[in-house]
């Protein structure tokens, strides 16, 4: 938790529920390259998922963050193989 992440695409959305879910994703900033950290979650196993994108926190259902496709961020990699 709190380890940043970075948008690197999205889940195929075979229903069109979930295909306004990711619009409305999209729409609040959840874009290819932007920064998120998961900052809290419910308890163990549980609904919402606390995820900052930017300077906004937003509670995400975990079948909405799943829509979400993140990695590591470039230049935490770039780095982690430069340690002496």
């Amino acid at each position: 938790m709190h380890q940043p992440a970075e948008v690197v695409g999205f889940a195929d959305a075979p229903s069109e529920a979930e295909a306004q879910t990711l619009l409305r994703l999209l729409e609040v900033g959840f874009l290819p390259g932007e920064r998120v950290c998961l900052m809290a979650s419910g308890l163990p196993g549980r609904d919402p998922l606390a995820v900052r994108v930017g300077h906004s926190t937003f509670a995400l259902r975990r079948h909405e963050a799943a829509l979400v496709r993140v990695a590591a961020p470039a230049a935490a990699m770039a780095g982690a193989g430069a340690r002496p």
